[in-house]
């Protein structure tokens, strides 16, 4: 194989091998434990402690986050219902309809 052929192979195979670091988005889970070490947001499990007494009998299923504000899915009745609440204040911003 020539030098430039040789050359050529080790550029492209450092291409591929970079290529997944840089095209990666920073994980919206990284993102809230940032937020919460730097004091912008409420610990998850604190804000679950705040909404769950308004729920009732509802399962829990699990947050979601979507910028400033979690998402929790719960289920009553075979109805999905969905509570939005502020990431830094744990204040309950709405809550759908079952």
């Amino acid at each position: 194989m020539t030098p430039f052929r040789t050359l050529l192979a080790a550029f492209f195979v450092a291409t591929l091998a970079g290529a997944p670091a840089l095209a990666d988005p920073p994980r919206e889970a990284d993102r809230a434990f940032r937020d919460t070490q730097r004091g912008r947001a409420l610990p998850l499990p604190q804000l679950e402690r705040r909404v769950l007494p308004f729920m009732g009998g509802a399962d829990y299923l699990g947050p979601e986050l979507n910028g400033d504000t979690y998402r929790l899915k719960f289920m009553e009745n075979g109805r999905v219902i969905w509570v939005d609440v502020d990431a830094l204040t744990g204040r309950i911003i709405r809550r759908s309809r079952p």
